[in-house]
């Protein structure tokens, strides 16, 4: 008797495992769409080292700690990273020609344009300067910086100091708003 209770037990159990699996989908985009209406990443990783590449040539590489990835929103996707960032620019024969480092990022896919705070410092190592500031925005598509932020530019042969900066990536033909300062001026 003790047996036959056992089988029906077993039957019943193997029909319940059956039907939930049968029932379980893995829909990504239900999947995505929760995540999204959480506010929740898509992805996370940890310690990337991320080389990009043109042509065969490195041109770029990318460093952080900790990434998420918010690409499932269909407004404004984006990647978020919360323990900083470093990415070093590779121009001159594969020299490092620019380094950007800060202790925050978000990076928008759909404009091309990052947000980097917290101790951004910008250094041009083939033209010797530096930019240190607080908020640095980075338009990818034009390589262009930008920033309402205090900030101390310092060359061979200047320190600025101000609120307020624009500059091409490599910080040539910089605008530096409300300065104050040593340097040099010149009429080009």
């Amino acid at each position: 008797m003790k047996s036959k209770y056992t089988e029906i037990f077993k039957s019943i159990v193997a029909v319940c495992l059956v039907a939930m699996l049968f029932s379980c989908t893995n829909n990504s985009k239900k999947v995505s769409d929760f995540l999204a209406a959480k506010n929740l990443p898509i992805g996370e990783v940890r310690n990337i080292n991320h080389v990009y590449k043109d042509s065969g040539r490195i041109t770029s590489k990318l460093i952080a700690p900790f990434l998420k990835d918010y690409s499932n929103r269909t407004s404004h996707p984006y990647n978020e990273f919360p323990e900083g960032i470093k990415i070093i620019s590779f121009e001159n024969n594969g020299k490092d020609s620019v380094t950007i480092v800060g202790e925050y990022a978000l990076t928008y896919a759909k404009t091309q344009i990052s947000e980097i705070r917290g101790n951004v410092v910008v250094t041009n190592h083939t033209e010797k300067s530096r930019l240190e500031t607080d908020q640095l925005f980075w338009d990818q598509n034009t390589d262009y910086f930008y920033s309402e932020k205090r900030f101390k530019l310092t060359t061979l042969t200047d320190t600025i100091n101000g609120v307020g900066f624009e500059s091409k990536k490599d910080l040539s033909k910089h605008l530096a708003k409300q300065v104050t300062g040593k340097f040099l001026a010149t009429d080009n």
